[in-house]
């Protein structure tokens, strides 16, 4: 077999573990929310580019309330960016996380999709009179192809 990318155990006790840390996180956040793809797509995005703009406004907005209409609340503007601010580094750790747990789970479904094929192949090749032969039919099953239905010609 090729050199193996990942080879390690998760414990069933380090599972468990994983899954209460982030049933904590959960807890410790339960103000979020999920948005549908169409909200998400509606709304502004705060990036980068526009975190300054967004603190001399909320500057400007203090030190100048007379020109906002009333129902403006700038409390709750300031309570928004503070946690923006605070779910930012949060974010940055849970995606890096995400990515890394998503490239260990490819890297091992495919180190172990390429073994079954190698058993596959080998016990088609040298299991004949073995008594593979049904299992090797049933692993063949994954690579059936599904005939097409053929379109009646009109003339």
């Amino acid at each position: 077999m090729a050199d193996s990318k990942v080879s390690a155990k998760l414990s069933a006790a380090d599972r468990e573990a994983v899954m209460e840390a982030i049933s904590t996180i959960r807890q410790k956040l339960p103000f979020l929310i999920d948005l549908s793809t169409e909200e998400r797509k509606a709304l502004p995005k705060l990036g980068d580019k526009s975190r300054a703009f967004v603190s001399k406004a909320l500057e400007i907005a203090a030190q100048n309330p007379d020109f906002l209409p009333r129902s403006f609340d700038v409390d709750e503007m300031r309570r928004d960016i503070e946690l923006f601010e605070a779910l930012y580094p949060i974010l940055l750790s849970l995606t890096q996380l995400q990515e890394l747990v998503d490239d260990t789970s490819v890297a091992v479904g495919s180190e172990a999709y390429a073994a079954g094929l190698l058993v596959y192949n080998y016990a088609k090749a040298s299991g004949k009179g073995a008594g593979l032969d049904s299992m090797v039919d049933d692993l063949g099953r994954r690579f059936a192809r599904k005939a097409k239905k053929l379109q009646p010609q009109t003339s």
